[in-house]
């Protein structure tokens, strides 16, 4: 059985918080720089699967929207597994929500992201 350890936002992996930070941003070109060509995003119950699906995710996911988002926490499930948990905040469905990103790291780029409440 795997455990997680909490950790600080701030000790999560570089590429993922240069993630986070582009995709706060919207910038997706910086994004998606992050990511393995064969990378995979689910999201909302679909699959975005390689660079061009994943940056058109990126470009458009939760644009209908105006929100914020907060980085309030962080898990090390191993070296290749790690949480990121986003509060977020807007004029969508239901306004406020915590949102996990759960990434899979390879060979320091993010080869898997599963964002789920």
């Amino acid at each position: 059985m795997t455990t997680s350890t909490e950790i600080q936002p701030t000790d999560l992996p570089a590429t993922i918080r240069a993630y986070l930070a582009a995709h706060t941003a919207r910038e997706a070109d910086v994004a998606i720089r992050t990511f393995t060509p064969d990378a995979v995003v689910l999201d909302d119950g679909h699959a975005f699967r390689g660079t061009a699906e994943v940056l058109d995710f990126l470009e458009n996911a939760g644009s209908e929207y105006t929100y914020t988002s907060t980085l309030v926490g962080g898990e090390r499930v191993d070296d290749a597994h790690w949480v990121a948990v986003i509060h977020i905040e807007g004029d969508f469905p239901g306004g406020v929500a915590d949102l996990r990103y759960a990434f899979t790291l390879a060979d320091d780029l993010i080869s898997e992201l599963v964002i789920a409440p």
